[in-house]
């Protein structure tokens, strides 16, 4: 069965201000590369991928009383089209 690469867009205040410079954010597998982003970005969205730029956010701890409990820890991809293509996933 193969991996889900794109697990879902990733919108804030800050990655709108991004969609002027024609730059997508994207929360996608702990496993995918930069060129696995770009395959599948370029096939789902029939667009031309420039660069990809991969993050990883590790989570922290929290304590209550005598539980510790972690959160989760995500990869984003910050994907960077051509100048004239742009995505609709931005909600204006």
């Amino acid at each position: 069965m193969p991996t889900i690469i794109l697990k879902k867009p990733h919108i804030t205040e800050k990655v709108t201000a991004l969609a002027s410079l024609h730059k997508y954010v994207f929360v996608v597998d702990q496993s995918a590369n930069s060129s696995e982003v770009k395959k599948a970005v370029e096939s789902i969205y029939k667009v031309k991928v420039v660069k990809v730029n991969m993050l990883k956010k590790q989570s922290r701890s929290s304590r209550f009383k005598r539980i510790i409990s972690k959160g989760l820890n995500i990869k984003k991809a910050i994907v960077t089209l051509k100048a004239g293509d742009k995505l609709d996933i931005i909600p204006q």
